[in-house]
Parts: C-alpha cells; structure tokens; sequence
C-alpha cells in the first residue's frame, strides 16, 4: 500500500507514530503538508499537484487536519475522495465533527446519550437558555475551539450571562451545555477504528480544574469499556462519517454521554496509558479498506434520472409490518433495501426474509416516484411546555 498522511506536523508524535508503524508493516509511506496542495478542476478528470508538481498515484490518504486549516484541509481530502483514493476520515466527516454546534444536532437526532444543550445568539434568550439546559452551573464553549481552549464553567447565571454576553461581543459563538456533576473532572477517551474500540483511557482532571484534557495537565490511566460505552463511542463515530475518531464521553449517571468526536485523536497519551499499538491499528485497517474504498452513496446513485436514495419511516400503522422484505412489494416497484435500522441495531444489506417491525427505518435506492408515495406526511411536533423562573421571561 502507498499511503499519505496530510500533516503539517511531520515531527509530531501521532504523525510519527503512524508512519513509522506503516513503514515496519511494509507499506511505502509519506507524510505530505496539507497546504502545498493545488487542487486540479481544470483536467478531464479530478486531479490535484504537491509543490508545483504532478502528485503521483496514492492507495489511501490519512488527513491529520488542524482545526486552523479545516476549509483548506477538507478540500483536499474531498478531492483525494473524488479521485477514488481511500481516506478512513471524509471531508464530510471532518467538517461535521469539527463544528460542535453540528457535531452535536447530527448526534441528537440518532438516540446517542448527549449533556443537554442549546444555542443562542440574543443575549435576551441566555437567561431561558440556560435554564433549558437545568440551569447553572452550566459550561460554555466555543464553537471551535480544541484541547480544552474555550471551555469554561460558570457557576451561576450571572455570570454565565457575563460570559456569553461578552464572547458574542467578539463574534464568537458559543454552546450552553449542562454540567454533569457527577463526572468529577473525569472523561473518558475511546479511540475508534473501524467498527470497535481498539484503546480507551480515562482522564481526570487535577486539583480545582474541571477540565480532563491531557494538555491541562490531566493524567490518564486505561480503562476496560463496557459494552455500553464500546457501542455508543462506534456508533458516535459512523454516525459523523468517522472511521478513525476519538470519541469523549463523560459518566453520566444514565449511561455515556458524548462529548465530542474528534477526528484527528492525539495518540500519544492513548499509547502511553494503555501500552498498545494504536497506530499500528489504524494502519492495517488502511490497508484492509484500500481494496473496497467507501463511497459517497447518494453522489454516485442520484446521478440516475428518475432514482436516488431515501429513508422510509415504518410506522405503526403500515401496511408491510409484519410482512418479510420478499412480501413487502418493495421490489415490485423497483426499490432495493440497502440497509435496514432497528433501535440501536445496523443491518446491512438485510435478508428478503427479514420481516419488517413498526419503526423500522429502512434505507432504500430506487425509483424516487415509488418511494415518495410510502414517506408518510411529515409529523407535527407537540411544543414541550417548560416552567421557566419569572427572571428569566422578557416581554417581547
């Protein structure tokens, strides 16, 4: 295998790592700065240079894109995914995880356990804001922001309102989000690849800092996840369009809750905590990808007149519940499951003999006709009636 990895830190100790586990496996390895790229939209087909020259034929790319470079650094590996070249982290996968605002909605629509929170830009809707999160003490944080910067713990209302009043001054946005107070100062690292955990560790932070990064002086030990935590921290990472992420959940008293997905993880404090080859990992899994490169499904289907990709939703009340694929009449009109969704569970290219149940989600390719007459009407949400202290209600 010929691999690239899109660093600017060629020294670095992730960087190194990962190209000297590719070099001991045998695989010809280079590590490439991202922003010495020129993408080619001029030529027949896609193409990009390095330095001014022709880049030559790669198998994969692995992108280690900062957060300062992320506009410039998604282009390229989205152009290195138009030229069919294998990356375990898509563009798409990148921009979802890096925004928190974004990372965040994707993850709440998909049943992953989340500290509650909320968004807001007028500073007359931080007072209900914060109370819709459970009131204070909340934690704020910027949108964009890594490594701890842009974390802060208000410990009441007033403050918080100080706070986010005076970031928004700045520009800048930021998220209230709930403060689990059981955690203390704790979270846990899990380093996924592929469909499992491969290292997991936990942080802790240290004295009066409530903040576990590793860069904020938190130490680290291994720990064994179970499968509960194993599950939600795979999930986590297929739902952003990761096959490579580090994903921090905090112990909540409910189970895990997802903190953040991030997708160029740190190895160093991972390797070092629990004495195994992370790297190692993520680069036989490369290699084992690099025959069947994951495509952008609904890129490539919808380009067919008449066809594309839909979810269809079986309620309750559907005429196929209780009947197999096979019964279903789905292919009678030319609409072919491609995966099927129940509960947590992911089934992949399900059996015709696979009956169907109420609230099954079934992802379909077919004629787009066919399967606009199964989508039911879209339903009506029930406003949630909140109790909100009278300090925090304003007239309009």
């Amino acid at each position: 295998m010929k691999l690239a990895i899109l660093s600017r830190s060629p020294h670095a100790y992730s960087t190194h790592r990962l190209k000297t586990a590719a070099l001991e496996r045998g695989h010809e390895c280079r590590v490439l700065n991202t922003m010495r790229f020129a993408i080619d939209l001029a030529a027949d087909e896609p193409d990009m240079q390095f330095r001014g020259k022709q880049l030559s034929d790669y198998d994969a790319v692995l992108p280690r894109i900062g957060a300062s470079i992320t506009y410039f650094g998604t282009a390229v590996v989205r152009q290195f995914e138009q030229m069919d070249v294998y990356t375990p982290n898509t563009a798409n996968g990148i921009s979802n995880s890096r925004d928190k605002l974004r990372a965040t909605q994707i993850l709440s629509r998909h049943d992953i356990g989340i500290p509650a929170t909320s968004f807001v830009r007028d500073k007359a809707d931080v007072l209900s804001a914060i109370e819709l999160v459970g009131g204070a003490p909340v934690v704020i944080k910027l949108l964009e922001g890594t490594q701890g910067i842009g974390v802060i713990l208000a410990p009441d209302k007033k403050v918080a309102e100080a706070i986010i009043e005076t970031l928004q001054s700045t520009k800048q946005n930021v998220l209230i989000q709930q403060f689990i107070a059981e955690s203390k100062g704790r979270d846990i690292r899990a380093l996924v690849v592929g469909d499992r955990v491969v290292g997991a560790m936990r942080r802790t932070a240290q004295g009066d800092e409530f903040r576990s990064n590793v860069h904020r002086g938190g130490e680290v030990e291994a720990v064994e996840l179970t499968p509960e935590y194993q599950h939600t921290a795979v999930r986590a990472a297929q739902i952003m369009g990761l096959r490579v992420a580090g994903v921090d959940m905090l112990e909540g008293n409910d189970g895990p809750l997802v903190m953040e997905v991030n997708s160029s993880p740190g190895l160093e404090g991972i390797e070092r905590a629990t004495n195994l080859d992370i790297a190692g990992a993520i680069i036989d899994y490369i290699a084992n990808q690099v025959a069947f490169p994951e495509l952008d499904v609904r890129q490539r289907l919808t380009v067919s007149t008449g066809y594309g990709v839909a979810e269809i939703h079986v309620h309750a009340d559907a005429e196929i519940v209780g009947k197999t694929i096979a019964e279903s009449g789905l292919r009678d009109n030319d609409i072919t499951v491609l995966t099927l969704h129940r509960d947590t569970d992911v089934i992949p290219n399900p059996k015709m003999s696979r009956v169907l149940e109420s609230n099954d989600r079934l992802l379909c390719f077919g004629k787009l006709e066919s399967m606009r007459g199964m989508i039911p009407a879209r339903r009506k949400r029930r406003p949630k009636v909140r109790a909100l202290p009278e300090d925090a209600i304003t007239d309009e």
